[in-house]
């Protein structure tokens, strides 16, 4: 299902790691560029806030997961649910710049997906808390326990925006190198967990899983990492006990 999003714009700096995101038009003064980007912040966060009020009262388990391009993260996604719907009723939202691939992918498990595609208003690198509000609202939110939240890819944008989420969980790909938690920290201190995928190809690969999980406990202290292949399904079973434990504990 695709849905039909219109705002007002503002265009977002992709490359920039600064905590806001936002970049006023040239002509702006620095000055302006600050007040330009708290207002799209603060109108975000009471979103976000209307947002979390909703999933509380439904009674529903948000998770937003998000990686850069590549990391497996449908694939992850895939296997979760394939693993998870019998037993968690669950439903996806779907951020993409242009097509349908994964929401196509997704919903072979069954599972409603609901898809955003950022084309129509400029290609936003994120998914901010207003086009969730619109995209839950194809959603029987009285029917699932679980919505999770694919973010568009980009390790940048999507940790800087609340959309009244749960936890939000970031994939990891070996083959991104051991560097990225210090290359994009915003990212890795705004989530919950760190998913290590493709672990199957490490025999292949010069990665050292030591030293990314030093990066990972330098910008998060204590933030738990947890290493699997979506593709095997070697190591699921540590990512699904604290999935399901985390829906359980919300949803009683």
């Amino acid at each position: 299902m695709m849905v039909d999003l219109f705002h007002n714009k503002v265009r977002l700096h992709q490359g920039h790691e600064s905590g806001t995101g936002a970049q006023a038009p040239a002509a702006s003064s620095g000055s302006r560029k600050i007040k330009v980007v708290q207002r799209v912040l603060s109108v975000n966060e009471k979103m976000a806030d209307a947002n979390r009020r909703l999933f509380a009262a439904k009674r529903v388990f948000v998770l937003n997961v998000m990686s850069s391009p590549g990391s497996g993260k449908t694939t992850t996604l895939e296997t979760t649910l394939n693993r998870i719907i019998a037993k968690i009723p669950s439903a996806v939202i779907v951020g993409d710049i242009c097509t349908t691939n994964d929401a196509d992918r997704l919903a072979r498990s069954g599972a409603p997906v609901v898809q955003v595609n950022t084309d129509q208003f400029g290609g936003d690198c994120h998914l901010a808390a207003h086009v969730i509000e619109k995209a839950a609202a194809d959603i029987d939110l009285d029917a699932i326990d679980l919505l999770i939240v694919e973010n568009v890819g980009n390790l940048v944008c999507p940790a800087e925006f609340d959309i009244g989420e749960d936890a939000r969980v970031v994939v990891l790909s070996v083959t991104e190198g051991e560097d990225k938690p210090a290359k994009y920290p915003v990212m890795f201190r705004a989530c919950d967990l760190a998913l290590l995928n493709k672990i199957d190809l490490l025999p292949y690969l010069d990665f050292d899983m030591d030293l990314v999980k030093r990066y990972i406990e330098q910008v998060h202290p204590g933030m738990p990492a947890i290493e699997l292949s979506a593709k095997t399904e070697q190591g699921f079973e540590p990512w699904l006990e604290w999935l399901e434990a985390r829906v359980r504990q919300k949803i009683g």
